[in-house]
């Protein structure tokens, strides 16, 4: 396995109520809204192994969707546990990274 591209995350909580905050190894900051955190779960369960295809049906995600757990998956991924009962999403930092939704990381 290769190593990772981004740095990792030196800290990981909280934004708010219901958000994600992860502060990267290089002082980026990604502040991550919970449920958009949900919909890209990549798990199995999300999202079709083969094809890719979202299985995820977004209307049945509550609104106010929010991680109740957040751990570290070895030194390359975040794993999220959800409010609403989901909890095998495994984000590598690759994929989180790239979900950071900050002007810098989404030039318009």
């Amino acid at each position: 396995m290769a190593a990772t591209t981004v740095p990792a995350p030196v800290e990981i909580g909280r934004s708010g109520e219901h958000d994600l905050r992860v502060v990267w190894g290089d002082h980026h900051e990604s502040i991550y809204p919970a449920r958009a955190l949900r919909l890209a779960c990549p798990c199995a369960a999300c999202v079709d192994e083969m094809s890719g295809r979202a299985l995820l049906d977004p209307a049945s995600v509550p609104v106010h969707v929010h991680p109740v757990r957040v751990g570290l998956v070895g030194r390359y991924a975040v794993h999220l546990a959800f409010s609403d009962g989901h909890a095998s999403g495994i984000f590598s930092f690759e994929r989180l990274r790239a979900l950071c939704p900050c002007p810098a990381c989404r030039p318009v």
